[in-house]
């Protein structure tokens, strides 16, 4: 497909392709604000060539992820850099819908593997590893397009996928668990916080569940993985104790990356959160909370907003 030079044909470009985008920069590097940058970037970039140059594009899709990648490489990198003085653990930022939403980005993590459980496991690779994981395996780009976006050989952006896969592989999350199986669990332990039923909660949870909280500092909450049933069971009371219920009195069912996850707190000084959960087998094996407030406001502005407002 050629570009015409028309500045409304290139917007029309970007617009055609903008959920594929917003997908590829999302997956790269896990914040929708990165990713909605660098799709700018590339619109600013489509602008500027001259008549002929854009005239020789005879793919605006594959011209743009490249472009989108490459971008998406330097945010990478500049990230890895910030996680080093972060304080506590790094998460993504959540991509929070509501089921009734039927936006571009909310049908993107329906049909796309962009569960939280799944983004954590990406945050593993190296840069290059992570680009041409997500271009190959996630979007079945060829090597060559690829080399293109890292700068290398095709055979070595081959390497770096091939080594990604095997990070991966060791690592894969559960498989999505059903509507059902979601709704059943998140009403079974809100039941059990509710009624102080230690028992139950600790049935709930997988004997090796993880607590991810990441505050980046600006919020109260554990700067290190909490592991165990037992223990993540005590850090929910705790918390309830704490703020006197009041951080599970708002708790509403929203969808996180495509998954059943929930948004509470925001009441008596308790910290607002957004928690997707990882399921296998009917108990929880992973919670994945994000209190900093950085990251809320950028990826969850409508959902926050009602409530708020609510």
């Amino acid at each position: 497909m050629s570009i015409t030079p028309e500045p409304a044909r290139v917007e029309l470009a970007i617009e055609e392709h903008r959920a594929h985008l917003i997908g590829v920069g999302y997956r790269m590097t896990g914040s929708l604000a990165d990713a909605e940058d660098a799709i700018q970037e590339a619109w600013f970039r489509l602008n500027r060539l001259s008549d002929d140059e854009r005239a020789t594009i005879r793919d605006a899709k594959a011209w743009l992820t490249t472009v989108v990648g490459r971008l998406c490489l330097d945010r990478l990198r500049s990230a890895a850099v910030r996680k080093e003085s972060y304080i506590g653990p790094w998460l993504p930022e959540p991509l929070v819908s509501s089921p009734e939403e039927d936006d571009p980005l909310s049908v993107l993590v329906r049909d796309e593997d962009v569960r939280m459980a799944a983004m954590v496991v990406l945050d593993r690779l190296t840069p290059p590893q992570r680009v041409a994981f997500v271009l190959h395996d996630a979007l079945g780009l060829p090597f060559d397009q690829i080399a293109d976006v890292l700068d290398c050989s095709p055979a070595a952006a081959r390497q770096h996928a091939t080594r990604a896969r095997r990070i991966v592989s060791t690592a894969q999350p559960p498989p999505r668990a059903t509507d059902l199986e979601q709704q059943r669990l998140l009403g079974a332990l809100a039941d059990a916080l509710g009624r102080g039923d230690t028992r139950t909660l600790v049935s709930l949870l997988h004997p090796d569940v993880m607590f991810f909280n990441d505050s980046g500092g600006m919020a109260p909450a554990a700067r290190r993985v909490v592991v165990g049933g037992e223990k993540v069971a005590r850090l929910l009371f705790g918390l309830a104790k704490q703020y006197e219920g009041a951080l599970f009195e708002t708790v509403a069912p929203v969808l996180v990356n495509g998954e059943l996850g929930y948004r509470s707190g925001g009441l008596r000084g308790s910290p607002e959160a957004v928690t997707a959960m990882s399921i296998r087998n009917g108990q929880v094996v992973a919670f994945y909370a994000m209190l900093n407030p950085a990251k809320l406001a950028r990826a969850t502005p409508r959902i926050l907003r009602k409530a708020r407002t609510s």
